[in-house]
Formats: C-alpha cells, structure tokens, sequence
C-alpha cells in the first residue's frame, strides 16, 4: 500500500466525528506482545493522543467506537487509522512504504505506527520543531537509527522472521519482546480483566521506557558524536596528504558507525576511504585504529603491518622505525604511541608499505574473542 512518509494530516491529528472527548485507541484483547504495547506508547506521546484510553477488544462494534486501531481489525489503511499487520495481503515494509529507506522485514504494528507517526513522536519527545532545517535533519537521522536499532528487531520478531537460516548456538530469552511476553498471566493463573489492563499497561510503560531511551541515547550521545567525525572527516587532507588518516580530538568517541555512514553519504571510493584513525586513550597516550569494512567485522581495510604485530615498547620502535611505540594488536586492527607524531607515523608507514610490500596481509580477519569493537 503506497503511503506518505508521515501521517499527512493536520498537526492536530485526524479530524473525527469523536472530538470534543478523549481519543480511543484499540488494540486487541486476550495475550499481548511488544508490538502493540509500543504503538499504543508511541501514540499517547503525540498531543491528540496524550490522554487518550486503550481499549482491548475482539468485538467490531467496540472498534467502530475507537479513533484509531493497532494490531488488530484485518486493515491497514493509514487514512482510516487502521493499522493492522495480520491479514494476509499484508507484506508491507519501511522500505515498501518509503521507497528510500533499505530495510525490508515485514512490519508489526509498532513498525506501522513508527513508520507514519515516528518523526512526529521523536520531535515531541526531543521537543525539536521539525519545519527547522537542523531540527529536520536530525530527526530523520534519529528516525532511521532508532528503527535500524530499535523497532525492526520488534517487527522481525512479531512477524517471526528468523535471525538465520541455520541453528541458533543460543537463545537470547531477555529481549524486550520476551519481556513483555512474561507480564502476560501464566497459562494456569486465574486473573481478572482489569489485571490484565494493568499488566498491558506495565508493557506499554516498559516499550515506551526503552525507546524514550534510545531516542535520548541518540540525540544526546550519537549524534555529538557524528559531529566530531564528520569534521574530522573534513580535516582529514591536514593530517596527511593521503586523506586517509583521520584524528579525532576527543577519545572515548564512537566513530565507526558515523565514519562508515558518512563515507557511503560523501561517495568516497576505496582509493579516498579512511584507512585509519587516531584518538588519545585514557592515558593520554595516542592509538592508531585501523577502520572496519563494515560495523561489527572484524576484518580491517588496513591493518598495521605483519612484522609488527605482537611487539610491545621498544622492540616494536626498532622493528618499525618509529620512536615511542607501545604496542601494535596480534591482529594488526590496533597499535599505541606515546605521542600523536609516532602514532601518525605509524600510520602512514602501514600506507607507504601498503603499496610496496607484498608480504602485508590486508584484510586479515582479526579473531573476534581478542577485540572489543565500539
């Protein structure tokens, strides 16, 4: 079903022949998920929604009587406020729904709401006026991360979409949506109706506690840290000619995720593609990183050269030539300096000998059980 990116009613939400009362949001009865729990959170943080009831019924007439539908209802029309996923025609995604976006897992109700009501939730928690070019931008950021990171795993495991093709080594049982599943009265507990409206509720405040959450992580922590990467980005020809050596004037700073994201975005090829990265550790010491090819592979684009690898202090400054070295990783992925100039240098000769040494492994894996990746 084509549709816009947000809701394209007013700002006031949807006229309906029940204003002048509270709005009602309906979801249905009986074993509740994640899913809906969030969507009826993310709702209720949106002004025409904020003192809004839940009710949870499987009866049509109680439907006609709410002003909008969640998981429930056999419909997804967003001009009708319906926005169910069960139905068998349904096969939507962020990425059919909003052609620009990448992802393609089959969206739950909480996907749903997300997808046309998220950048309004995000703005109205991080209170950011969306018609503000900065505001705009970072809310579109925020709203493509917290989806990737947040509310696709939700969608995923709603729609049971498996992780892998192949046999799991482990089961993850303390994801939000087992959480959510544990308030849901055991199979042989008696419970009253209105214990089951509390327990819905305790989902809706815990889905809505960790997404507020990760919303805030983002906006406060991620993207000042964006910031920092993309002007070093910027920077990059002052510290070496190449442009493939980056240093960052803070340590501590998440840099992989931002710097890959912002290569892809500036359409750097492999030739122009930062190879290294340079930050001050706790000790006030320099490292040399060598980047990723991807978030979350241990498989660098350069690593620091195989002679190298596994010397410490002064064994490590003959081998390369470099004075004040610490130490260069088994994996090549990382090494120390006690100064910015032998960390550079360090740096640099892996390029220089990148070119002339046919014994550099590039590429290596690194061995994921000695790497703490950001």
């Amino acid at each position: 079903m084509a549709a816009s990116q947000e809701n394209s009613t007013s700002s006031n939400g949807h006229s309906s022949i029940f204003s002048g009362r509270p709005r009602k949001i309906g979801t249905h009865s009986g074993v509740f998920h994640a899913d809906e729990a969030l969507a009826c959170f993310m709702l209720m943080q949106l002004p025409e929604y904020t003192n809004a009831e839940i009710i949870r019924s499987r009866d049509p007439e109680v439907w006609k009587k709410c002003d909008i539908l969640v998981d429930v209802g056999g419909v997804y029309d967003q001009d009708a406020f319906r926005f169910d996923h069960h139905q068998r025609s349904f096969k939507d995604t962020m990425n059919s729904i909003q052609p620009e976006k990448p992802w393609t897992i089959k969206l739950s109700s909480a996907g749903l709401i997300f997808c046309h009501f998220g950048r309004r939730v995000i703005a109205q928690l991080l209170q950011l006026d969306n018609r503000n070019e900065k505001h705009a931008k970072d809310i579109e950021l925020i709203y493509d991360k917290v989806y990737e990171t947040f509310i696709m795993e939700i969608d995923a495991i709603d729609n049971g979409v498996q992780q892998s093709e192949k046999p799991l080594a482990y089961q993850i049982n303390t994801g939000l949506s087992s959480r959510v599943k544990k308030f849901n009265p055991r199979w042989n507990e008696p419970v009253q109706p209105e214990d089951l409206q509390r327990r819905f509720m305790q989902a809706v405040q815990l889905t809505g506690s960790e997404f507020s959450d990760k919303i805030d992580f983002y906006r406060t922590s991620w993207l000042p840290a964006r910031q920092i990467v993309e002007d070093a980005l910027l920077k990059r020809f002052e510290i070496d000619p190449s442009g493939q050596i980056v240093r960052l004037p803070v340590g501590g700073c998440p840099w992989q995720d931002h710097l890959l994201q912002l290569e892809q975005e500036q359409q750097l090829n492999t030739e122009q593609q930062i190879k290294f990265v340079l930050y001050q550790d706790d000790q006030q010491h320099w490292r040399v990183q060598a980047v990723p090819i991807a978030i979350g592979s241990f498989i660098t684009r350069l690593p620091l050269p195989e002679p190298w690898r596994g010397l410490i202090n002064e064994t490590l400054s003959q081998m390369s030539g470099i004075p004040g070295c610490i130490f260069a990783h088994h994996s090549g992925f990382i090494g120390g300096n006690t100064t910015y100039d032998g960390a550079l240098a360090m740096a640099c000769k892996t390029l220089n000998l990148a070119t002339s040494d046919a014994n550099l492994k590039i590429n290596e894996p690194i061995p994921s059980s000695s790497v703490s990746m950001q």
